[in-house]
């Protein structure tokens, strides 16, 4: 495959539109982590999709929220810069007929930065083809500026085709920035200490999993192969330490063997995970602990 155009796209929207599970489709394996509670992205993520002579590289960016803490402002802070130098923003949102204060404040960030904007109309296998039209004629009275507006579902794979060969109209002829095999320019501990934070918004409830952060301490191969991980959960309650540890250490060890099994995957190799869990109290309110975690501005 020859490489001679690029596209930057950032992917943006609400929480939980479904903007890491299409970034997953289209690079075809999972480079962001996905759950169905909102605000599981925290960091603005590249998926990287090679495709005929153009390699698209996705912006991932976590959901625009009113933000209620240090980390919360991070987080928006990302999806702001994310609409910065890119080649087109793909605003995706829910077959809702109804736009509401995120979209209209990423449409205004758009119109600000004066890049072309595609709709792309998420889920449209939840509803009936009928009802797509009344979200499309919303969004054309909210803003009538999008290049392009496509039905899609990223679950299901419906409307893919159409969207990239959209997203092609905006590469450019340039240098290919990521090499052939790279998905993604996270780094393989980042992955780890991710898919770990995925089981943990899978099986534990409520706020719990969202005041959690993982230290990856340990990364490394053996002669064998076997690769060794070494993680700590950090938590805000000792209440919450106890939730997730579990009754006779039950929920801990359920959560670090579906990780595992992430990583077995992701790695293509055994991998050794051992995990602890340690307290500190009201880590997203403090902006160092929320820098010390990783995320912390370019």
């Amino acid at each position: 495959m020859n490489i001679t155009k690029t596209a930057m796209i950032t992917v943006c929207g609400r929480p939980n539109v479904g903007k890491s599970s299409l970034t997953n489709t289209l690079v075809g394996e999972k480079v962001a982590i996905v759950s169905n509670k909102a605000q599981t992205t925290r960091n603005r993520i590249y998926g990287v999709v090679n495709r005929d002579d153009t390699q698209f590289v996705l912006l991932d960016t976590p959901g625009l929220h009113k933000p209620k803490s240090a980390l919360g402002d991070y987080m928006v802070k990302v999806v702001t810069s994310s609409l910065s130098d890119v080649d087109c923003a793909l605003l995706l949102v829910e077959p809702i007929a109804h736009v509401g204060a995120p979209e209209l404040a990423l449409i205004q960030r758009i119109k600000e930065e004066g890049i072309p904007a595609i709709l792309c109309i998420n889920k449209v296998d939840t509803v009936e083809p009928a009802e797509v039209l009344p979200v499309i004629a919303a969004y054309n009275e909210a803003w009538d500026g999008f290049d392009a507006i496509i039905p899609i579902s990223a679950h299901k794979g419906i409307g893919l085709d159409d969207l990239m060969n959209e997203l092609g109209k905006y590469a450019a002829e340039g240098p290919q920035l990521f090499p052939d095999g790279m998905t993604s320019d996270q780094p393989e501990r980042q992955v780890m200490g991710e898919l770990l934070r995925e089981k943990l918004l899978l099986c534990l409830d409520k706020e719990i999993p969202h005041g959690t952060a993982i230290e990856v301490t340990r990364f490394s191969e053996r002669d064998s192969g076997v690769i060794d991980v070494e993680a700590t959960i950090f938590c805000e309650k000792a209440s919450h330490k106890g939730i997730i540890i579990g009754k006779q250490g039950a929920m801990l060890k359920k959560i670090s063997t579906m990780a595992r099994q992430d990583m077995e995957k992701f790695m293509g190799t055994k991998v050794y995970l051992e995990t602890w869990v340690k307290v500190k109290e009201n880590w997203r309110d403090n902006v160092n602990y929320v820098r010390s975690f990783g995320y912390h501005d370019e």
